[in-house]
């Protein structure tokens, strides 16, 4: 190989993409080792790294060209050497002058002081910090003010993030176009509206609040099925650019605080709610009036309690009526992707979910419904699936605890004519006789089948090439398939 040109050589490293291989290749010559270093942008480290200044200089000088370094102590323990701190940080940023994404997770040695020094780093875009524990706000604040082409800052379980002042600072002087806050204990959702005319330019927002005991279940307090929250703009800000939201584990009442959001977003395109409270009708049509660009939307809904003054009427239910399938049905022409997770809801008391079969057939037939995914939908039946068989753009579906389907409606759902992948889990109304009726359609690309018991391996295996199959059962398995990993 060394009598190729180097020009070939570089290209060839460049189609290969596995870490171990281009670790090997590297290895083989001087050519290599420096076509290779020279190619490689992005390392993963942790533990193992060699944290002296030397050895971290020596990496840095080994890959000149790093635009993107994740730094990963997850699992780490004391015996597996010291930990990246304060000082080799600041190596790294001094001497990586590409550096546009870092990611730190697990970094228990670097706190405020170590954080500062990435203001050297006038390249970086992109900051994600997962579970340091000795970051602050104060540390937050010299990222905001030194690193000025910021446009995506992560915080996932940051455990002393308890003041504002940088979100105020990027709102008035930042570019981002990304930020996600997840389980940071000391900022609420209503913090995040300090943001103020930062929200101009923020394209993907995502906020979920640590979790709690309580969450999915009712709980005492009732809600206005009523209450609209999108009459009067009380919040002067917009946010016209925002295309990807997610929401999580909030209660959005008294006060109004994110769930303003709803009624703003003119290109939103993803939407996804999780156990969001306090919600109702009123929210998902002001989205959908203001949305026609909405393509995916997730909805993950627990009981919750509502009670109206005008008719004196109380009712547990999970958020959302058919009003706002209707709306969405009629306001969302580019919908294609829907997930609706219901927790909680008893297939004995169908009134719990707020939806019905008659809404969501309108949905699906309004809509260009490419991916379904229905967990514990309990209105949903054979009827459904017979509705489901004529969708020409269904391709992906995946059915979760729903316990009214039958084999009959596995005949009607072989027969979808863009139909390709297909999981059950749960579905203990499914025989063999069910998925017989599969294989006779040969349509199906890939089937997944699990905890399925009435449903053998053998039946599985002859109705496309791409199967898998468990009958596997497990406390922890069922409830992430019940609560979607929450």
């Amino acid at each position: 190989m060394e009598d190729l040109p180097e020009a070939l050589v570089s290209e060839i490293v460049k189609k290969i993409s596995r870490t171990s291989d281009l670790n090997s290749l590297s290895l083989v010559s001087k050519q290599l080792y420096t076509i290779e270093g020279n190619q490689r942008g992005a390392i993963r480290v942790g533990s193992g790294l060699c944290t002296a200044a030397e050895a971290l200089i020596s990496l840095c000088a080994r890959f000149p060209n790093l635009f993107k370094v994740e730094i990963d102590y997850s699992g780490w323990i004391p015996g597996h050497g010291n930990q990246l701190d304060n000082k080799g940080l600041f190596v790294f940023s001094s001497n990586c002058s590409s550096l546009i994404d870092l990611t730190l997770s697990f970094c228990s040695y670097i706190d405020d002081s170590g954080l500062g020094c990435l203001a050297y780093c006038k390249t970086l875009a992109s900051l994600s910090l997962n579970a340091t524990p000795q970051i602050t706000s104060t540390g937050l604040i010299s990222v905001a003010v030194g690193c000025t082409s910021l446009s995506a800052l992560r915080l996932i379980d940051c455990e002393k993030i308890d003041s504002v002042e940088w979100l105020e600072y990027l709102g008035r002087n930042g570019s981002l176009e990304e930020l996600v806050v997840k389980n940071c204990k000391g900022i609420n959702h209503h913090d995040l509206l300090k943001f103020g005319s930062g929200w101009m330019k923020l394209q993907k927002f995502e906020f979920q609040r640590k979790n709690g005991i309580h969450d999915l279940h009712p709980g005492y307090e009732f809600f206005d099925p009523y209450y609209d929250a999108h009459g009067r703009d009380i919040y002067d800000f917009c946010c016209e650019s925002l295309k990807d939201l997610r929401l999580a584990r909030i209660k959005t009442s008294p006060e109004i605080g994110l769930r303003v959001l709803l009624g703003k977003c003119k290109s939103l395109e993803k939407l996804c709610l999780e156990y969001v409270h306090a919600l109702n009708d009123n929210d998902m049509i002001a989205l959908s009036q203001r949305c026609s660009n909405l393509e995916s939307i997730s909805l993950w809904l627990s009981l919750q309690r509502y009670y109206s003054e005008e008719d004196g009427y109380c009712e547990t239910r999970t958020s959302f009526t058919d009003k706002s399938l209707y709306a969405l049905a009629l306001n969302c022409p580019m919908l294609q992707i829907v997930d609706l997770r219901f927790t909680g809801c008893s297939p004995d008391y169908l009134t719990e979910i707020g939806f019905t079969q008659k809404g969501f057939v309108a949905l699906i037939q309004s809509c260009p419904i490419r991916v379904l995914v229905l967990n514990n939908a309990n209105f949903f039946d054979d009827e459904g699936m017979k509705a489901l068989s004529s969708s020409p753009y269904l391709d992906t579906l995946e059915l979760i605890l729903c316990h009214a389907v039958t084999d009959t409606g596995m005949r009607f759902i072989a027969h979808a004519p863009s139909l390709s992948n297909l999981t059950l889990r749960a579905c203990h109304k499914v025989t063999d006789a069910g998925v017989t009726e599969l294989r006779r359609a040969h349509k199906l690309e890939s089937l997944v089948i699990e905890y399925c018991g009435e449903v053998s391996l053998q039946a599985a295996q002859g109705v496309t090439k791409s199967v898998h199959y468990s009958s596997k059962y497990s406390n922890a398995l069922m409830r992430k398939i019940v609560f979607g990993g929450a």
